[in-house]
């Protein structure tokens, strides 16, 4: 699981479609750049526009000013890196055709797959679903009990705990709001 998130960090939005740039990719198939290059130009009819694209100066620009990546030590100035998209990504295996380019594709579908699944179906949150139990709970509780002087210390106590409990909740949902990664590049 740790290497399909390491593969999402590096899965970004440009012009509108989720790609991976050719210097992540060769990384994580163990080659160099221009072998992954020269590798897809000498099978450039197996990439049409859909499958890669090479970025443009601005786009490469403003992915660079956002810190999205580093490109002075990874690329010649004069090279623009190539973005590929899921089925461009797919197509490298069989160019490669390596048994870790195999490995490897797989391992990119599935994380272009679980992106997808994020993005059409956020996860629903569990901590705002269990707030919204607890203070209709609470609600109940005091409607129940009208007069605070009337219940008995056991009853208070349950109430000041079911009190702290909800402080907790409200502290851990905001705590881990601020802990929620942002995947990829958005144009």
């Amino acid at each position: 699981m740790e290497e399909l998130q390491v593969i999402q960090n590096k899965i970004y939005e440009i012009r509108g479609t989720k790609v991976m740039l050719d210097f992540d990719l060769a990384e994580i198939y163990q080659v160099e750049t221009r072998v992954l290059n020269q590798a897809v130009k000498r099978n450039i009819t197996r990439f049409p526009e859909d499958f890669m694209f090479q970025l443009t100066n601005t786009e490469l620009d403003i992915m660079s000013s956002q810190n999205v990546m580093t490109l002075k030590a990874k690329r010649p100035k004069s090279a623009l890196p190539f973005a590929f998209t899921e089925h461009g990504v797919i197509m490298l295996a069989s160019v490669l055709r390596s048994e870790i380019a195999i490995q490897t594709s797989i391992l990119i579908t599935r994380a272009f797959v679980a992106i997808r699944k994020l993005v059409s179906t956020p996860p629903t949150d569990k901590i705002t679903e269990i707030q919204q139990e607890i203070k209709e709970l609470k609600e109940y509780i005091e409607e129940a009990f009208t007069d605070y002087n009337d219940i008995n210390e056991d009853t208070r106590m349950q109430l000041e705990l079911i009190n702290q409990t909800i402080a907790e909740l409200q502290s851990k949902k905001a705590f881990n709001d601020k802990l929620r990664p942002r995947i990829g590049f958005v144009k």
